[in-house]
């Protein structure tokens, strides 16, 4: 069974864009409740791919102000990917 609902959606930035190209490690944003081995599943089964290694890392949401109201974003889960050598993700290349 695949599952959908861990991997969120992709980061793409000009750091993620670098470890893509260098290194060959994929970054996204995932369920908060998941684990390392469920990412490594849901990565492989999606993509069809081989992942070496995965890392997680429980990002704490902004605090931002509109005139005197102050508000915070949500809390999230950022996972890197790192694949086998010779491993890419085609939905990352553009074509």
């Amino acid at each position: 069974m695949i599952r959908y609902d861990i991997i969120k959606r992709p980061l793409e930035t000009e750091k993620t864009t670098a470890q893509r190209e260098l290194a060959g490690q994929y970054t996204f944003e995932v369920d908060r409740k998941s684990n390392r081995v469920e990412v490594r599943r849901a990565v492989e089964q999606i993509f069809n791919v081989k992942v070496k290694q995965v890392r997680t890392i429980q990002m704490k949401g902004k605090v931002k102000r509109r005139g005197r109201i102050e508000g915070k974003r949500k809390d999230w889960k950022k996972a890197i990917v790192t694949l086998m050598p010779g491993e890419r993700i085609q939905a990352f290349e553009g074509a």
